[in-house]
């Protein structure tokens, strides 16, 4: 099986994950339900679940994570996916982006309403808690067939992995990103590097690392591994946005899914506004080498993972 046959095998399998763990559509409440379930099941690439069960598969070869084999990081797959997916509805409402179109169709507000997707939005992050909270069953089931004190173990990596998980999308991660990112709109040339660089590391890279380490985590990885994942994650979602910034210029609705030129409709400063088209090409390739040798400096590798990495900071969409 070449690379693309395999990720496409490997997203088939999450997107069947995914669609396991969302909400039913019944009940009073059905239209919030329709709206998220809508939302994340527009398809997309699923970078960050793939990221953090290839980050995962790396470290639970033997022990007890091995033994409860995907229950453990299941919930959390799904999790990651719906908080990047609410950030994204929330993203593209008139008081953000105001954006048409996410990942090829109509944006959750204009298909549902702004209400309707600010609740969806909000569905999306509770119901993702609740769902990263389900490993703690996984460990409980098995607990007949591994040794009680390894489960308490495995449970406080599920703790721990919360916190990571609540941590990187929180008001020091993704959303504190996304706060100085509201607030520089409009500024134009007065947004300076060392700002914008903190909207990339929180509003971008945040969830990338939060993806990388929770895999380390659940599966047992030393801490020196752990910590040189978080550093990659944080080249790897610098690089990524720049490169996001470079093609809002040179790409297409038609490649990407989504309107074009919306930084520019909007007055955003970004990496190509600050330092021009080929600086920020090149930067591109000097922060995604970084990931890469942080990831290549592992105790485990994945040549799966780093080829990944690769594509996701040249891609054309």
């Amino acid at each position: 099986m070449n690379w693309e046959s395999e990720q496409e095998e490997k997203i088939r399998r999450l997107e069947e994950l995914i669609a396991s763990y969302l909400p039913k559509e019944e009940g009073y409440q059905r239209t919030a339900s329709e709206a998220m379930n809508y939302s994340i099941l527009a398809g997309g690439k699923r970078l960050r679940p793939l990221m953090m069960y290839e980050t995962y598969q790396m470290y639970a070869k033997d022990g007890d994570a091995a033994r409860l084999g995907d229950r453990l990081i299941a919930p959390f797959l799904a999790a990651i996916e719906m908080i990047h997916t609410y950030s994204l509805v929330h993203d593209d409402l008139p008081a953000m982006d105001n954006d048409e179109y996410r990942r090829g169709r109509k944006t959750t507000h204009v298909v549902y309403g702004e209400a309707m997707a600010i609740l969806a939005g909000d569905g999306l992050l509770t119901h993702a808690f609740y769902t990263a909270a389900r490993a703690f069953a996984a460990v409980d089931d098995a607990e007949c067939k591994i040794d009680r004190t390894q489960a308490d173990i495995l449970r406080g990596r599920i703790g721990r992995a919360v916190g990571i998980l609540a941590e990187k999308a929180g008001i020091d991660g993704m959303l504190g990103g996304q706060c100085v990112d509201v607030e520089a709109e409009k500024r134009g040339d007065t947004v300076t590097m060392e700002q914008l660089l903190f909207i990339h590391e929180k509003k971008t890279a945040a969830l990338i690392q939060s993806a990388l380490m929770i895999g380390a985590v659940l599966a047992g990885a030393p801490q020196e591994d752990i910590d040189r994942l978080e550093q990659a994650g944080r080249h790897v979602g610098v690089a990524f946005q720049i490169r996001d910034d470079i093609l809002d210029v040179e790409g297409s609705l038609e490649e990407l899914g989504k309107q074009t030129g919306s930084d520019a409709k909007n007055e955003k400063a970004t990496y190509v506004t600050l330092v021009g088209m080929e600086q920020a090409k090149r930067d591109v390739e000097r922060i995604s080498e970084a990931a890469l040798a942080e990831l290549a400096g592992l105790s485990v590798t994945n040549d799966f993972l780093a080829e990944l990495v690769r594509r996701m900071v040249y891609r054309t969409n």
